[in-house]
């Protein structure tokens, strides 16, 4: 009798890379996998996995194809414009597609901004934009909404999120939410609402009982009263529930969290490596509430250095499948607002039994690095530890000892060669990165001040001190030693990649670069060539076709040259910004794909467990490692096995799962000092600021404040005196009757002229006339410059050269 194939998802996947189209039906599947009874459910168990993943496509009933096999149809996000349209954001790239595929706004009834969908392309033009229409929805974004409840004959609310065109109908009887839930919230307001009445014009959070249909609104019930727009901490609030933020334990987690043991077994504590003699010390931020990582430095008798990292042991206290574990997967990351935190972790775990406290004995996985004097890692061992933190320093206080500081010398005096040592050893780890082409991004970034009541009070440059690089040093050392030594024995484990960045992004940057007169190496060609068009009207018109070629490699080298180039020069800011936009965004996997502006083989995220789940996740697998004695996942005769795929599987959508929830947590982070910024200009209208122009557009320049970090768009149609126009190949801004031209990087001189709150924005003009030499930008173009790039592209009538 023949064997029934295995059934699970990775088994279900490469048997559809082995189908002709890699397509196959429901039936068809059964009858390959043999599938009755049991085996029947795993089947379908896998398949909805699989399709809710947008790992296959279900693209009609019964019918699969793989997402790569297909260039017809697409999953992804749904991103809408509130206008009305919409675009798909593909879980995949599409060959031929060139960004995200556009939905017209009557091909989107019934979606909401952020579901998953899944979309038929219907064409994709020769530049590559591509347009289709809505299938189906697979995975609703939003259960829950935020928004505005305003009283009406029919009640409803306004989504706080513009993009989510549709009001919630809220039915009579539905609008007081039950009283225990009513101010569910930190630091809420105990005014009582006692009528619906009283709820005019107040924040709150809406429960979907029907989603929408054709010509049909959604339909809900107010869960959460928050209070009003203006109230003291709703932002902070409001920002949480939008982005579906966990913000509170299930009671079963902090019943868990509360009965893990304070004392430290002393079985324990025996069985580990000792280090509480030692005078480790954690350095961190002033406000620091959780402490990951302590570290000591000593000098061996051979003039090398020994680099301790010692990591807090959440996987001793948090085990797989525990409640606490399952809400610590959902969250995924810590996110930090300006006034509070929303942890991973329970404050039990995060700030007391995890958190390496002063003078208090803690459980660690330490990584224990030889380094000479190159750089070189020479030796490593990881161990799973006990030590007893001397000091908690702060950044401000290293630095000043680094510094010569006499008081705080006199303070920490057992201490002071410890740090000259650890400042000594972070340089020349920093050579050995950059000797081999990492990219150091010292890019300036935002500090913003607060008052006691949590108003916005000015915004500053951030310091980056050498405290602050000693511990980037050390930490970017361990998670890489950890992650070669998980990858040299054959651990499947998840990694920190970074891949190669997409060529055409990085030959628009060259673009930019060289037209500041700075070279910007990569195997890269460019390629323009001319194309007419004939327009309805039968007019002619030229068009510029850019194509780029990859002739070779990209590498970090080359951005590291350019970063040399331009320190210290006017356009330092303004090219650094858009050197970090060419790149692509960092993320976790169970491949290992190396990392790009580390230019580093192997890397991972081990040294933060306490606020991100991978770091946990990796802690787990390297103490498996370490407890079985011999690497765990191989073969008894040390020979590396075939991958596990199921277990490959497993940390694959984890990593997915990971890199979305760190995504979700970072535009949360951005949004809230976003609102916060335009709260605070919003009493500065009328005032006027020095501004550079970072980016340009068909509709205008977006500028940024030069001493406040504030961001914001000059219209093209309010700049005054002329008539300007938008020039995309050479991305200049250009005046018809003047040839007056503005580019990136000019500074100019703007007033703040109009605050959107609601959609975070602000608009500003130009002080001064235009073309009268109130501005350092605004440049009038002169000979060959100005017959290439003042075009007057009306009628039939001729450039003016």
């Amino acid at each position: 009798m023949a064997k029934r194939p295995e059934i699970s998802r990775a088994s279900l996947l490469s048997h559809m890379e082995t189908l002709p189209h890699a397509r196959a039906t429901y039936k068809q599947l059964v009858k390959e996998f043999n599938a009755k009874g049991g085996s029947r459910e795993a089947l379908d168990q896998a398949l909805e996995q699989l399709v809710g993943r947008g790992d296959l496509i279900e693209w009609k009933t019964g019918h699969f194809v793989l997402p790569g096999a297909s260039k017809e149809f697409v999953t992804g996000r749904l991103q809408m414009h509130r206008d009305g349209y919409g675009f798909v954001i593909p879980d995949r790239p599409i060959e031929g597609m060139r960004g995200d595929l556009f939905l017209p706004p009557d091909a989107l009834e019934g979606a909401m901004h952020g579901d998953q969908v899944l979309a038929r392309v219907a064409r994709i033009e020769r530049d590559g934009r591509a347009y289709g229409e809505l299938l189906r929805i697979l995975k609703r974004a939003h259960v829950f909404l935020v928004g505005e409840f305003r009283v009406a004959r029919q009640n409803y609310v306004i989504p706080h999120d513009s993009r989510v065109r549709q009001r919630v109908v809220i039915p009579e009887g539905l609008e007081l939410p039950p009283p225990d839930s009513q101010w569910n919230r930190i630091g809420a307001s105990t005014r009582e609402v006692r009528s619906v009445e009283e709820m005019d014009g107040m924040i709150v959070n809406v429960e979907i009982l029907e989603f929408p249909g054709k010509d049909e609104p959604p339909v809900g019930r107010i869960s959460e009263i928050l209070g009003y727009p203006d109230d003291f901490g709703v932002d902070v609030e409001i920002v949480i529930r939008k982005h579906h933020l966990r913000h509170q334990f299930p009671p079963e987690t902090v019943a868990e969290a509360e009965g893990i043991p304070l004392e430290i077994p002393a079985s324990e504590a025996a069985r580990r490596e000792d280090f509480r003699a030692l005078p480790i010390v954690t350095i961190d931020g002033e406000t620091a509430r959780d402490f990951d990582d302590a570290v000591l430095v000593e000098r061996l008798d051979n003039g090398n250095f020994e680099l301790q990292v010692h990591i807090a042991d959440v996987s001793y206290y948090v085990l797989r499948s525990t409640a606490i574990d399952h809400e610590a997967i959902l969250r995924g990351t810590s996110v930090y607002f300006p006034d509070r935190a929303v942890p991973m972790l329970p404050i039990e775990l995060s700030t007391n039994i995890c958190s390496l406290r002063p003078n208090e004995d803690r459980l660690v996985l330490s990584a224990i690095l030889e380094i000479d004097r190159q750089g070189d890692i020479v030796g490593r061992r990881f161990t799973e530890g006990i030590i007893r933190s001397a000091e908690r320093m702060t950044y401000t206080n290293v630095q000043l000892v680094l510094n010569g500081d006499a008081a705080q010398r006199e303070r920490y005096s057992p201490l002071v060669e410890r740090f000259q040592s650890m400042e000594e050893l972070a340089l020349v780890l920093n050579r050995k990165r950059v000797k081999r082409g990492s990219i150091d991004f010292d890019l300036p970034e935002a500090e913003v001040l607060f008052d006691e009541a949590g108003e916005m009070t000015g915004i500053e440059r951030r310091p980056r001190l050498m405290a602050h690089r000693i511990i980037e040093e050390f930490m970017l050392a361990a998670n890489e030693a950890v992650a070669g030594a998980l990858e040299e024995h054959g651990v499947p484990s998840i990694y920190r990649i970074h891949e190669r960045p997409d060529p055409k992004k990085v030959a628009l940057f060259a673009e930019l670069a060289q037209s500041f007169g700075f070279k910007f190496g990569g195997a890269l060609s460019v390629k323009t060539f001319a194309r007419y068009e004939r327009k309805r009207d039968g007019r002619k018109v030229r068009k510029e076709i850019t194509v780029y070629e990859d002739g070779g490699e990209i590498t970090s080298q080359a951005y590291q040259k350019l970063i040399a180039q331009i320190e210290g020069k006017p356009e330092e800011r303004v090219l650094s910004y858009q050197l970090l936009r060419s790149l692509k965004q960092a993320r976790y996997s169970a491949e290992n794909l190396g990392h790009f502006a580390l230019a580093a083989k192997s890397y991972t995220h081990f040294t933060s467990p306490i606020r991100r789940y991978p770091d946990l996740e990796v802690h787990r697998i390297l103490r498996d490692w370490l407890q079985a004695g011999q690497p765990g996942f191989f073969a008894k005769d040390g020979k590396t096995p075939e991958p596990n795929r199921d277990r490959t599987e497993e940390l694959r959508i984890l990593a997915d799962d990971c890199s979305f929830t760190e995504r979700q947590a970072a535009e949360a982070e951005r949004e809230l000092i976003e609102w916060k910024k335009v709260k605070f200009m919003a009493g500065k209208i009328g005032e006027e600021f020095a501004a550079l122009i970072v980016s340009t557009t068909r509709f205008g320049m977006f500028i940024e404040l030069e001493d406040l970090f504030v961001e914001g768009l000059v219209p093209l149609d309010s700049i005054p005196s002329d008539r300007f126009h938008y020039e995309e190949n050479s991305r200049l801004i250009v005046g018809h009757r003047t040839g007056l031209v503005y580019r990136v990087g000019d500074r100019i001189t703007v007033r703040l002229d109009q605050v959107d709150e609601l959609e975070k924005t602000m608009q500003f003009a130009l002080a001064g006339a235009a073309g009268k030499g109130s501005r350092v930008g605004g440049k009038k173009l002169t000979g060959a410059a100005a017959g290439k790039s003042a075009k007057r592209p009306t009628g039939g009538r001729r450039k003016r050269r």
